[in-house]
């Protein structure tokens, strides 16, 4: 019974420690950077961190459904610049079109985002399981899709300083004053709260993760797999709007480039929070480690002054880890 009792805790042990192993080395990377700069553990850095993070980070969160669900999606990066540019047309030609005010313009410019967000949400979750393409595919041509359509809309030059004021305020306002919370970190969190919820306590949660590990399973079971997939593709979607919302009114513009490249960054943060690229494991709360953690990284090659290249070089090598990481915890917990 003793040696029972002893294997139990040693079996619990060993899982708590890999379940928080990023955890952990979160913690000793915040340690070893403080020791590093002087200026790594201020609030205004951290603030700093927080608002470069949000944008990826609500993509993050989207995209660990998605990957739960078993499928990924490639046309993230397209879908944040196609939205920049919609809103900015709409903030430049609506008013002079219409005689609409520019605080509706941009109005029925986020919500025509969705729109197509929406669209092609259903378009890839349908297309996946009516037709068996695999979401790689998908998405793939989605990218260079949406991509095209920016480059169209905005003529391959960006469209500045057209958003109400208001609209800046999402990417560079801050609540509290110039030493406040930024409120594209506000909403970061708020989209963490929701997606936990979803994931945590709902229905739509469970049928997430039954999709992502037994899709047939989850047929059986009376679970609309279609609907499912449907769900997880639009969500990340409409994260990306979110995403290419708060870019756009950092920066005052919109453009047929913005987002490019932002797949590894959002992959990486869910793969490294835990989630497996098979589906059917991950947690929201991984994510956010995950993020946090890279946040961290590119903050603190930043501040070190290490040269650019070997940032890439860095995130490589991350990213190996993380893959590396997870499977070593999925064959321990075995």
């Amino acid at each position: 019974m003793a040696n029972d009792i002893k294997k139990f805790n040693s079996r619990s042990a060993k899982n708590f420690v890999l379940d928080h192993i990023i955890e952990v080395l979160l913690i000793v990377l915040v340690v070893v950077m403080t020791l590093a700069s002087s200026t790594f553990f201020t609030w205004p850095n951290w603030a700093n961190i927080f608002r470069n993070m949000s944008m990826k980070g609500v993509i993050a969160f989207g995209m660990t459904m998605v990957i739960i669900a078993g499928q990924i999606d490639l046309s993230i990066g397209s879908t944040v610049a196609l939205s920049g540019v919609i809103i900015a047309r709409c903030c430049r030609d609506l008013p002079d079109a219409t005689g609409m005010s520019l605080t509706v313009a941009c109005i029925v410019g986020i919500l025509l985002s969705f729109v197509v967000a929406i669209g092609m949400g259903i378009l890839h979750g349908y297309a996946q399981h009516k037709f068996g393409m695999p979401s790689f595919i998908v998405t793939l041509a989605s990218l260079n899709l949406l991509y095209g359509l920016a480059g169209m809309l905005s003529g391959g030059f960006p469209i500045a300083n057209e958003f109400p004021t208001w609209f800046n305020q999402i990417g560079t306002g801050k609540v509290g004053g110039a030493q406040g919370l930024p409120i594209p970190a506000i909403i970061l969190l708020v989209v963490f709260i929701v997606f936990y919820f979803i994931m945590n306590y709902t229905t739509t949660g469970r049928s997430i993760y039954a999709v992502g590990g037994n899709p047939e399973s989850a047929r059986l079971s009376g679970i609309n797999v279609l609907a499912t997939k449907i769900i997880v593709f639009a969500s990340v979607q409409c994260m990306c709007v979110i995403a290419g919302i708060i870019n756009s009114a950092q920066v005052i513009a919109g453009s047929y480039s913005f987002g490019r490249g932002w797949e590894v960054d959002v992959i990486s943060a869910v793969v490294i929070g835990g989630t497996s690229m098979l589906g059917g494991i991950g947690k929201v709360w991984g994510t956010l480690i995950g993020i946090i953690f890279l946040g961290v990284i590119v903050n603190g090659m930043t501040i070190l002054n290490l040269d650019i290249y070997a940032q890439f070089v860095v995130r490589a090598v991350l990213m190996f880890f993380a893959v590396m990481v997870a499977t070593f915890r999925a064959k321990a917990k075995a």
